[in-house]
């Protein structure tokens, strides 16, 4: 059926998803639960509250498939964007048991060198990569830290120790350069 790891999988998988194809879904959860766990967790900080994030991130895959279309972004992007949203809202509604109160801990050097990392391992020859590369290195950073490792527009501020209005500024002229771009 669903065979392979290209982009194009993820926009089959939704399409069968949206026919009611349960093998799709367990096909999108088996190729990208483990990094958007990743992703709910570096938002809500505990492992078994990211883990619930995805859980009912899957349900609204399952039951909204229908709604994504491939002209309006890439099937990734749009299974992550419902894992960061359903994470975001966890903490909006206050569900979330500990807040971020140290500093120092949205200062953390090795996550940052992670987002990095991931950065660093794109396919060099991938079109995403050259549009990443031609904006200024500080979208860039505030970009992936967003999109990659899943941190709100508060935490990047604080790590890049930059006013909120600035990071907002720059990652929202950073996507319309990089949609452009991608065009």
């Amino acid at each position: 059926m669903l065979v392979g790891s290209g982009p194009d999988d993820l926009d089959r998988a939704l399409a069968a998803c949206a026919r009611g194809d349960r093998s799709a879904l367990r096909m999108i959860f088996d190729r990208e639960a483990g990094r958007l766990i990743a992703v709910a967790q570096r938002i809500v900080r505990r492992r078994d509250l990211a883990e619930e994030v995805v859980q009912e991130a899957f349900i609204r895959i399952w039951t909204h498939a229908h709604q994504y279309s491939s002209d309006r972004g890439s099937a990734r992007g749009w299974i992550y964007a419902i894992v960061r949203n359903r994470a975001l809202n966890l903490i909006r509604d206050g569900r979330r048991e500990h807040a971020v109160d140290d500093v120092e801990a949205l200062q953390d050097h090795d996550a940052t060198d992670e987002i990095m990392a991931a950065w660093h391992r794109l396919d060099r020859t991938s079109h995403l990569h050259d549009c990443l590369a031609a904006l200024d290195e500080t979208k860039r950073r505030g970009i992936l830290m967003a999109y990659v490792g899943g941190y709100s527009h508060g935490e990047i501020a604080g790590r890049l120790r930059l006013p909120l209005g600035t990071v907002k500024s720059w990652i929202r002229r950073g996507l319309s350069a990089l949609r452009e771009c991608m065009a």
